[in-house]
């Protein structure tokens, strides 16, 4: 239940008055003495009410309205009047005010407006929350392409863990999207108008990561020209990206543990203290803890990166999305170059899900714009029949019934006429399949 009330008059001891009657009553409460004041300190989609006088110096309470108005047409504002200023009070109403009183009041009817006007807050913050909740779903299913039950998994993880301010491990093999997570994780999060900030730990040479990451001051060691801004203080307020986080120099492993615990960093050549705020996503192959059984890798460390922690499906335990995926990057890679795609034929489609996929979905996009180029069939390097034509069946089988549901929105009747299937067959391959109605609504 919301409680926060905004009070903007300039009299002293009317906004002490107020104050004590709303403490007492369990609200939070925050003063201004001016309506310039408030709105310099108004925070986006603020969860609670705001209560003004309508005469004040410089910006009066109807300013302040319009202002408000502009701003978030339905955050609350209860307008405190004289009683020379109800018919003024009763026009503001018509121009957006939600109520106003006139003085003197007694205790219980502020009580009473203000409960009111919070309640009709509430519903109205969370309706554009779930609004906001289906728009990143939306947005995620776009970004994160498959209907595959872990790429479905996958996909309710990160939009559980975007919104938390926790440190996130991701695991998957080269090529597998860790970055593409990572970016979501951060894109539908609190910090996506922040800075997002990638650093490969495998591409950057020892003797040049604390500098990398800390950043220095001007002549910190030879050729520091200047001084530089590292990637943890250029990360404040957003998210920092640490790939292959596995070769990370033991020394500043020891550094970056200290970061996390104090939120404070130094550059090099520096003894000034900085504050940083940010969120780590880090990404790794092999298990961080079995890398530091094996003493290379600090444990406190791991366990302070992997509060929670994602793993990606390799592409070989998904096949069912290789086509879409084929398709997406097909369709990329043709608008990029200007060319036609040409849809696969069930002999090459054949040949695509048997593949193993070493190189993960890296390997499928590139397979996707050579034969956008006209380098040939759509047919990996090294490819062999891996799989029984059965199992290449079954494969394709589900990723048509997949793909079906998930284009009706789990609409049963429109997959049975698409498919041309009698519903006693549907219902026998659903359940072979795994597949429930309910994941595609």
């Amino acid at each position: 239940m919301l409680n926060a009330v905004i009070v903007v008059d300039d009299e002293a001891s009317i906004r002490t008055a107020v104050e004590q009657w709303l403490r007492l009553s369990g609200f939070e409460v925050q003063l201004f003495s001016r309506a310039e004041e408030c709105l310099a300190q108004l925070p986006r989609d603020f969860p609670g009410v705001i209560l003004s006088d309508v005469r004040m110096p410089g910006l009066s309470g109807l300013q302040l309205l319009a202002e408000v108005q502009r701003r978030d047409v339905d955050l609350p504002v209860i307008l405190l009047t004289g009683h020379g200023d109800v018919p003024m009070a009763v026009e503001a109403m018509r121009d957006g005010a939600y109520d106003f009183l006139e003085k003197p009041f007694s205790p219980q009817d502020l009580l009473n407006g203000l409960r009111r006007a919070l309640d009709k807050r509430g519903l109205v913050l969370e309706n554009r929350r779930l609004h906001q909740q289906a728009d990143h779903r939306a947005r995620l299913e776009t970004s994160l392409l498959g209907v595959s039950k872990g790429l479905q998994t996958l996909r309710r993880q990160v939009m559980d863990l975007a919104s938390l301010p926790v440190n996130v491990l991701i695991r998957g093999e080269t090529g597998s999207g860790k970055e593409l997570v990572a970016r979501c994780l951060h894109d539908f999060g609190p910090r996506a108008k922040k800075p997002f900030v990638a650093l490969n730990c495998a591409a950057i040479p020892e003797q040049l990561f604390e500098a990398e990451l800390f950043g220095h001051e001007s002549g910190a060691f030879t050729g520091a020209q200047g001084k530089r801004i590292g990637k943890l203080e250029y990360a404040h307020g957003g998210t920092l990206f640490l790939d292959e986080i596995e070769s990370m120099p033991l020394a500043q492993q020891v550094k970056l543990l200290r970061v996390l615990q104090e939120q404070k960093l130094e550059r090099l050549g520096s003894n000034q203290s900085i504050q940083v705020d940010l969120r780590i996503i880090a990404a790794t192959k092999p298990d961080l803890l079995e890398e530091a059984r094996a003493g290379r890798f600090r444990e406190d460390l791991a366990y302070r990166l992997n509060v929670a922690q994602l793993r990606l499906p390799p592409l070989r335990e998904r096949r069912e999305d290789i086509p879409l995926l084929y398709e997406h990057f097909a369709q990329s890679a043709a608008e990029r170059l200007g060319r036609n795609i040409e849809p696969l034929s069930g002999p090459q489609l054949g040949r695509l899900l048997s593949h193993d996929w070493p190189g993960n979905v890296r390997e499928l996009a590139n397979v996707a714009e050579r034969q956008v180029l006209g380098l040939g069939e759509p047919e990996p390097e090294g490819m062999d029949a891996g799989q029984s034509l059965a199992a290449q069946q079954e494969a394709f089988e589900a990723h048509c019934l997949k793909a079906a549901l998930a284009r009706h929105k789990g609409d049963i009747k429109a997959v049975l006429a698409e498919l041309q299937l009698p519903r006693r067959t549907l219902n026998e391959k659903m359940q072979r399949h795994g597949l429930a109605r309910e994941m595609f609504l």
